[in-house]
């Protein structure tokens, strides 16, 4: 039994699309094999910022011999019937089986070579991939999410020579963009392939690239006294963003902590790709940050930590603007601009669905113990955030900034919890509301 190992090696891979290239891979890979009738011990892809792989170890040399027999019509059918049979099966009456009074094919083939069959496979994969988006460059027909480089594919450790589009097949590969040989190097199997990428600064595995990530954001803030903020959704992220991923911690200026944490929060991670920190046994955010670069920087990172700091201050200040200004207009001028926005064609305007849902929720609070008065005055508010500034330019943060606008106001803190978490529950792992206003307006709001 042999190993089949196939880099499809790129230009930069956008990060939310790896996870479903890898699946989607392993997908279409073993369904043209099986449909081939080879089978295998083991098949595993990976995903990286510049190159798709796949690993199967245990596939035969061949394709098992075939041997089936097609039913064909009956000796009494018209003759038309016999001969379409006849050129479907690529025979001749005389080499048909009659029985019972119909005829039979029977038809024996032999095996292809693996090789062949990887070759073809390999070929429509690329043709047929379901990239969410897709280019096309030079004067090629192909279309992949960013240009072909190079198609590494070998069959115990021998090249399978095929080419797609031009592209010829290989054993050569690349290792980091920056650090490194600087060269391609040619490979003999998986084990040294995946050894030669890690001498050339390549994490094949996305889980080591996380590990990676994790440890060393834990590591430089620890040296600092400080804590890291998790966020899976951004570490499944930048984990798709560096082949070699180094962290390195940042300060931003202490002003900006002055900012509601979850706006700092967000405008790290959806700008900047930045992990928050704080300060362990203390509420809130320090000011810090961690990035993660893709080089190991002679400086230690200063230099790429002063840049990137300078550019969350931008960020941060816009921010902060937004809340400025957001604080100077209040609930009822966000309210007004509620009726020019459609809520649905059928049910009006958003302004008349917060009608609805205010007497919804006055309703629903004496069956919840609830203050109807108050779960009335929450729901009237409910949806006012989404014509601030802050929502306009943040909309994950709707609801949450409500509450905090809610507080300046000087609204009542039940009031201003409702407003914060009348959308819980978002989703199965999301926490659900107890507080009594906050369970009326959230079922009104459902």
């Amino acid at each position: 039994m042999s190993q089949l190992l196939l880099e499809i090696f790129s230009e930069e891979i956008p990060a939310r699309m790896q996870p479903g290239a890898a699946r989607d891979l392993e997908r279409m890979a073993s369904d043209r094999l099986k449909a081939a009738g080879l089978t295998w011990d083991a098949l595993t892809t990976y995903a990286g910022p510049r190159r798709l792989t796949l690993v199967i170890d245990g596939l035969p040399a061949a394709t098992p011999d075939r041997n089936e027999e097609l039913k064909g019509p009956k000796t009494s059918a018209p003759a038309q019937a016999l001969e379409g049979f006849l050129r479907k099966t690529g025979l001749t009456q005389d080499q048909l089986v009659e029985r019972d009074g119909i005829w039979f094919a029977e038809i024996s083939s032999k095996g292809r070579a693996t090789t062949e069959v990887v070759a073809e496979s390999v070929d429509d994969i690329i043709r047929h991939f379901p990239w969410p988006k897709s280019m096309r460059w030079g004067t090629g027909t192909l279309r992949w999410v960013r240009p072909i480089k190079r198609i590494l594919a070998l069959f115990d450790g021998a090249v399978i020579p095929f080419e797609v589009d031009g592209i010829p097949s290989g054993d050569v590969t690349e290792g980091h963009r920056f650090m490194g040989a600087g060269q391609p190097f040619a490979v003999k199997d998986f084990a040294d392939y995946r050894q030669k990428l890690e001498r050339n600064f390549v994490l094949l595995d996305a889980a080591d690239r996380k590990l990676r990530i994790l440890e060393g954001a834990k590591a430089v803030c620890a040296a600092r006294g400080l804590a890291l903020v998790d966020d899976d959704g951004l570490l499944d992220e930048v984990s798709g963003l560096a082949e070699w991923p180094t962290p390195i911690l940042g300060g931003m200026a202490p002003q900006f902590l002055g900012l509601p944490p979850e706006v700092v929060q967000l405008s790290m991670k959806v700008h900047q790709k930045y992990f928050a920190v704080r300060q362990p046994g203390k509420e809130g955010l320090a000011p810090h940050f961690v990035v993660v670069a893709n080089v190991e920087a002679t400086d230690g990172g200063a230099a790429l930590a002063a840049g990137n700091a300078k550019v969350l201050s931008a960020r941060l200040s816009d921010a902060e603007f937004f809340w400025t200004e957001d604080q100077k207009v209040g609930f009822d001028a966000w309210n007004a601009k509620l009726k020019d926005v459609t809520f649905h064609a059928k049910l009006g305007t958003l302004a008349e669905r917060v009608d609805r849902i205010a007497a919804l929720a006055r309703e629903i609070a004496p069956l919840v113990g609830a203050d109807p008065a108050q779960a009335e005055q929450a729901a009237r508010v409910s949806k006012a955030d989404l014509a601030s500034g802050m929502v306009g330019e943040f909309p994950e943060l709707q609801g949450i900034m409500g509450g905090y606008y809610a507080r300046l106001a000087g609204q009542p803190d039940a009031v201003a919890d409702a407003i914060r978490d009348h959308y819980k529950p978002q989703g199965p792992g999301d926490t659900v509301p107890t507080a009594p206003v906050t369970v009326a307006v959230a079922m009104a709001e459902k």
